[in-house]
């Protein structure tokens, strides 16, 4: 009887030293764990350097020129009165102006990007009130020209004449075909955040022409 306590003892201590090694190991792995973990989390990116000018053109240049979607836009019929056109020769000989100086052919695809606007879903229905949107809001105005200072600094030179005589025009029906129904563009320097989300349709000189996709 002796004998068997003792084997009864025997067996019961090395199930605890089993269970106190198991313990054991246990610690010393969540020492470990502790120590060598949790994976540090990758650092966060940066801000993204802003591209040179030879990288945006280089970027740009890359996107191709879809003429298949560049549709003809119609004549536009103005249907003021002379006062109201008036004004209206006046906001896009001004838009004209300072999106493309004494540029004509610039001048002229400004001209039809705002008349494109006028008829396009999402903007204003006056063409002075294209010209102008967003110019009084802090999330910003479509034309930069409105919002940046530039009307402080009204240039005086014989580009006014030009984008008159083409905003007269341009109201009386006359259509700038090259750049289609377009109502995006940007110069070539730059990579608006809007690209790649419309299709280009035209590049006149240093300035590109898109439509929505």
């Amino acid at each position: 009887m002796a004998r068997r306590g003792r084997t009864s003892r025997s067996r019961r201590d090395q199930s605890s030293e089993r269970w106190l090694l198991l313990l054991g190991i246990a610690a010393v792995a969540a020492v470990a764990v502790g120590t060598i973990g949790p994976w540090p989390r990758p650092p966060a990116p940066g801000p993204a350097r802003p591209l040179t000018m030879a990288e945006a053109r280089a970027a740009n240049a890359a996107v191709p020129i879809d003429r298949a979607r560049r549709l003809p836009a119609a004549r536009y019929r103005f249907r003021g009165g002379p006062a109201a056109r008036a004004q209206a020769v006046e906001c896009l000989a001004t838009a004209a102006l300072y999106e493309a100086g004494d540029d004509r052919r610039g001048q002229r695809a400004v001209i039809q990007v705002v008349l494109n606007r006028v008829r396009a879903p999402g903007f204003p229905r006056t063409i002075c009130g294209v010209v102008y949107q967003g110019s009084t809001r802090e999330t910003g105005c479509q034309f930069s020209f409105t919002c940046d200072g530039s009307l402080q600094r009204r240039p005086i030179h014989l580009g006014w004449g030009e984008a008159r005589r083409a905003a007269r025009r341009a109201l009386a029906g006359r259509v700038f075909a090259e750049v289609g129904r377009a109502t995006h563009y940007h110069t070539d320097w730059m990579v608006p955040y809007w690209r790649d989300s419309m299709v280009k349709v035209a590049k006149v000189d240093t300035h590109l022409f898109y439509v929505r996709d």
